[in-house]
């Protein structure tokens, strides 16, 4: 097609498909979404997972680039830190960045997503397609075959180009994998997820700080509470498929009650809800998505979870597809619409960083659940924060790096690495240091 405002067709309307849409119809691109679920603004749905989100830097520099981070913002819950809950009830907090002001941001996934569909929907050149099943997608012409949910009815879509970001069980990329030389993996975590409640208490109040994501680490598992803005938190119990301490293990209400009082007695009184939620929402999986090459030629390309799922324990998810929509516009902005020049310089900016970003996050998860409870790991956090005020610039956490900057992910992988060393190694002069004074002083 040679229209010189180029047509996209844009395959998920969720987090990053409408984001996407927001940037491409800025550009005054002919833009058309394609969403398997209802239109949230008519049946009222937000359809999918409801965990609420962890929102920082890089997701917010996506969004302030098209004027939308105050709007996100103003329905998002800073959170300045963890708050640890013991099995004996007691709290600590352990603040994120190295000031107070650094914070994540808690937003519920299925409000973003409407707030960026209605920003996607105010350009004239955006259509929204919704209950849009993607059932093939024809590289060769840039076409997509969809099922209309509602009629039943099969009908087809062709662009320029085909944008993937329908997410980690990606339609686009399932017909990409039928193609030869196209690589493919995907781990489950043995861990599944169920989403509870803690309500607001009267009046709207949080019943718990409401400026920390709070978490009860018991080793092989653990939950945690996001706040929401109405006061109350989305809670999200990670919990083994099998074994003792596991869903399988969970035969009743009875079960499910005492298992409750044992590991997490001072969640149980703020929980009314907590046996009708756990019986009646599912559990679900997570996984891990790896996969080359990111497009067809100049004609498809997957953004997001499509070509890179996470497990959810660094809270880079949504920010990561943010940052792809980022990084795909200044490609754009490099090369024009010489779409496979487009194509190759994302994936080349993008691949290496997700790659990390998957490594990153399944390790944060053995963090958050085995290990923020400990005073080790309490000291190594105190002790990151000293080294970064006392050598600005010259030290950063990792996590600062990952939450607070947009340091590409590999790169602060890299240079975490580095900094332990040479930590490492100026604590081993000390201690040596030390030892022989305190022999000298004996001799």
């Amino acid at each position: 097609m040679s229209n010189s405002a180029p047509k996209t067709i844009i395959v998920g309307g969720g987090l990053g498909g409408a984001l996407l849409a927001v940037y491409l119809g800025r550009r005054g691109y002919d833009v058309e979404v394609y969403e398997m679920r209802d239109d949230p603004h008519v049946a009222g749905a937000t359809g999918g997972r409801s965990i609420n989100l962890a929102l920082s830097y890089r997701g917010l520099c996506a969004l302030e680039k098209v004027g939308l981070a105050d709007e996100v913002l103003s329905m998002s819950v800073p959170m300045r830190g963890r708050m640890i809950h013991s099995p004996a009830g007691t709290t600590a907090f352990q603040p994120y960045g190295v000031d107070d002001t650094q914070a994540i941001n808690s937003v519920s996934r299925g409000g973003l997503n409407m707030a960026l569909l209605q920003a996607a929907g105010r350009h004239r050149n955006v259509k929204i397609i919704y209950n849009a099943k993607c059932v093939d997608v024809r590289p060769e012409t840039a076409t997509a075959d969809f099922l209309d949910t509602k009629t039943q009815r099969t009908f087809s879509a062709s662009g320029d180009v085909i944008l993937s970001a329908d997410g980690a069980f990606s339609a686009v990329r399932r017909t990409m994998q039928r193609l030869e030389r196209f690589d493919y993996r995907q781990d489950y975590l043995e861990h599944g997820y169920k989403e509870l409640t803690i309500p607001a208490g009267a009046g709207g109040v949080f019943q718990m700080g409401m400026n920390a994501l709070h978490i009860w680490p018991r080793k092989s598992f653990m939950m945690i509470a996001l706040p929401n803005i109405d006061g109350s938190y989305t809670c999200t119990l990670f919990w083994p498929f099998q074994g003792a301490n596991s869903f399988a293990a969970i035969r009743d209400r009875d079960d499910l009650r005492r298992f409750f009082q044992q590991q997490f007695p001072d969640a149980v009184p703020l929980m009314p809800g907590l046996l009708d939620d756990y019986f009646s929402h599912p559990t679900g999986s997570m996984v891990t998505v790896r996969c080359h090459p990111w497009h067809v030629g100049g004609r498809v390309a997957l953004l997001g979870d499509a070509a890179h799922a996470v497990v959810p324990f660094y809270g880079q998810g949504m920010n990561a597809t943010f940052e792809d929509v980022l990084v795909f516009d200044e490609c754009i902005d490099k090369h024009g619409t010489d779409w496979e020049q487009v194509f190759r310089a994302f994936e080349a900016a993008r691949k290496p960083n997700t790659d990390a970003l998957a490594e990153l996050a399944i390790g944060n998860f053995v963090e958050m659940r085995d290990h923020t409870g400990s005073k080790l790991f309490r000291w190594k956090k105190k002790s990151e924060k000293l080294l970064a005020k006392a050598l600005p610039g010259g030290f950063i956490p990792l996590y600062t790096m990952v939450s607070f900057t947009r340091t590409p992910y590999a790169e602060a992988v890299d240079r975490a690495r580095d900094q332990n060393r040479w930590v490492l190694r100026a604590l081993t002069v000390i201690l040596l240091l030390m030892t022989a004074i305190t022999t000298s002083l004996f001799l």
